[in-house]
C-alpha cells in the first residue's frame, strides 16, 4: 500500500511538472508571437493618421486604399526665406554662428503625393529620389538627405534657418529635424509621411533619444506608437548624418508630382 501511495504521488508530481512545462512553453510561444506581429506585422493601415495634417494650402483625399495630397508647400512659420512683406518674415535668429542666407525664396508649389494607406516593406528597395520624398504634417515637403551630387548636407545646414528649413530655389522644404514640429507637438511626435506610407517621428522614444544604431539602414525600425498601438514601421529624425532616411524607402513609394 505504501508503494502505490508512493507511486500515485510520484505519478501526480511529473504530471504537474509536465503541465507547468508545457504552460510555460505555450506562455513563450505566445510571447514570441506577440512579439512576432509587432516585429513583422504587415497589415499596416495608416487612416487613422490622416486627421493630424494641417496646413495652408494643404489638403488630402482618400481613393480607396490611396491618399492623394496636394500641398503649396508653405511653412506655417517665420522664416528669413519669406519676402520682407509678409507676415511670416522674421530675421534669421538661430543659433548657428556660421549661418548663411542661400540665395532662394518661398514661394507657393502645387507638389501631389498619392501614397499608399497600406504600407509594406518592399521586395525591391528604391533609393530616395532629388528633391521631394515625403511630406510633414504641416504641409512642408520632406527633402532627400543629401545634398546635389550625394554629398552630405554640411554645407547646406549653414543655410537652414531658425526652424532648421531652407528653400531650394522656391521650394522650401526639410532635410533634418524640422524643429517648429517638435517643439510644438513634442521631440516624440508624430512628423509625417514618407511616400512609401511609412510614418515619420521625431528624435525621441519612450523618453529615449533615438540614435542611427536603433535603427536599420533606411533609418527607420519597427515598434509600437501612441498611434500605432500594435506597432508599425516607421522612420525617425536623429541628430546625425543621414537625419531622415538612409540608403531608401523601406516600402514601395507613390507617385510624386510638381
Amino acid at each position: 500500500m505504501k508503494h502505490l501511495k508512493y507511486s500515485l504521488r510520484l505519478g501526480l508530481l511529473l504530471l504537474l511538472i509536465v503541465v507547468a512545462c508545457s504552460s510555460g512553453d505555450e506562455m513563450e510561444t505566445m510571447q514570441e508571437q506577440e512579439q512576432e506581429e509587432v516585429n513583422t506585422g504587415t497589415n499596416y493601415d495608416i487612416s487613422n493618421i490622416l486627421s493630424k495634417f494641417d496646413g495652408t494650402g494643404l489638403s488630402y483625399q482618400v481613393n480607396g486604399n490611396t491618399v492623394t495630397f496636394t500641398t503649396a508647400d508653405l511653412p506655417n512659420h517665420t522664416s528669413p526665406y519669406w519676402d520682407t512683406s509678409n507676415p511670416l518674415y522674421e530675421a534669421y535668429n538661430g543659433t548657428n554662428v556660421n549661418w548663411n542666407q542661400n540665395p532662394g525664396s518661398i514661394g507657393a508649389q502645387n507638389i501631389v503625393f498619392t501614397i499608399t494607406l497600406n504600407p509594406e516593406e518592399a521586395t525591391n528597395k528604391e533609393a530616395t529620389p532629388m528633391g521631394p520624398i515625403g511630406i510633414s504634417r504641416n504641409g512642408v515637403v520632406f527633402f532627400n538627405q543629401y545634398a546635389a551630387g550625394g554629398s552630405p548636407l554640411a554645407r547646406e545646414i549653414d543655410t537652414f534657418d531658425q526652424w532648421l528649413g531652407h528653400p531650394a530655389m522656391t521650394t522650401y522644404h526639410y532635410h533634418i529635424e524640422p524643429v517648429y514640429l517638435t517643439e510644438q507637438f513634442g521631440n516624440d511626435a508624430f512628423l509625417g509621411l514618407l511616400a512609401d506610407g511609412f510614418p515619420v517621428y521625431g528624435p525621441i522614444e519612450n523618453g529615449v533619444t533615438i540614435t542611427n544604431s536603433d535603427l536599420d539602414a533606411y533609418h527607420g525600425h519597427t515598434s509600437v506608437t501612441p498611434d500605432f498601438p500594435e506597432g508599425i514601421y516607421h522612420y525617425h529624425i536623429t541628430g546625425e548624418d543621414p537625419y531622415l532616411n538612409g540608403n531608401g524607402f523601406f516600402g514601395t513609394p507613390g507617385n510624386i508630382s510638381r
